[in-house]
Formats: structure tokens, sequence, C-alpha cells
């Protein structure tokens, strides 16, 4: 993670586990990246804003964040909803254009097993679903089974 930060130069993440150590570890490794081409040291950290938008919940436990990489930095949530709101009606339209313009390749989506709504009734795949499992995702299709 750390050679990608260090490659890109990016300055905010997207965390789709929410609980957990990862937002803490993202940031930790943009502060190292950063710190590779620093000029001088500082207590404080870089000078430098990293940001993580938490925008997902499989791990419903609390946020960890170890902190290790200075003072600039922040971590909030970030939800589509409001985000394309914000945005206005003609940047939605775009980026929803874009989405369907990449939809097998930039926006495209791998699932472990396609249900219908009445197997996502049934308790057995109620309890694989459930997990909220990094790569295990379902896609339920109301018209699977008609």
């Amino acid at each position: 993670m750390l050679q990608a930060f260090a490659i890109e130069r990016a300055r905010a993440a997207f965390d789709a586990i929410g609980g957990g150590k990862l937002a803490g570890q993202i940031l930790s490794c943009m502060e190292a990246a950063i710190n590779r081409s620093a000029k001088e040291y500082s207590r404080y950290g870089s000078a430098i804003h990293k940001q993580v938008y938490i925008y997902g919940g499989l791990d419903t436990g609390p946020t960890i964040i170890n902190r290790g990489f200075g003072m600039a930095w922040g971590v909030g949530g970030w939800l589509l909803w409001p985000f394309m709101q914000s945005v206005g009606p003609a940047g939605a339209q775009k980026l929803r254009e874009r989405v369907v313009a990449e939809l097998k390749t930039t926006f495209a989506s791998h699932y472990t097993k396609e249900i219908s709504l009445a197997q996502a009734l049934k308790l057995e795949e109620i309890a694989v679903y459930g997990k909220r499992a990094t790569g295990a995702k379902y896609l339920i299709n109301p018209n699977k089974g008609k």
C-alpha cells in the first residue's frame, strides 16, 4: 500500500470496511509516502492534509485510529446520495453517464452468487450474505425465477 501512495501521491482514500484499523493504516501509509520526499523533519508530521472517507460498514465495530501520521488529517463519512445532490442535476447526469460507459471496466462488479428475492429470504442464504465478507457479494435479482 505504501508504494501505491508514493507513486500516486494520493491524499484521499475511501474505506468500505468502516470499523477496525484500516482507516488509520491508510493515513499512516499516506504520511510515510509523503515523508519519503520530505526535505526536513517535523515532530508534528507533514503539513499535507490526508483524508479517509468511510462509505461502508462491512465491519460494524469501532474505527480504530492509532495516530502515527502527523496532525494534518481527517476521517469522515461519505454517502453517494448527498454527494450527487451537491453536484447538481447536470453534474449528477454526467456522473451517471460515466458509470454507464464504464460499467464493464472501472465500475465492474463480480458476484459470488446471484439469487432471487425468494432465495434471499432463506436462512441458509442469509447466513452466508449476512456475514458482510469482502469478496463475497451476492446479487439479488428480482426477476430471477419468474
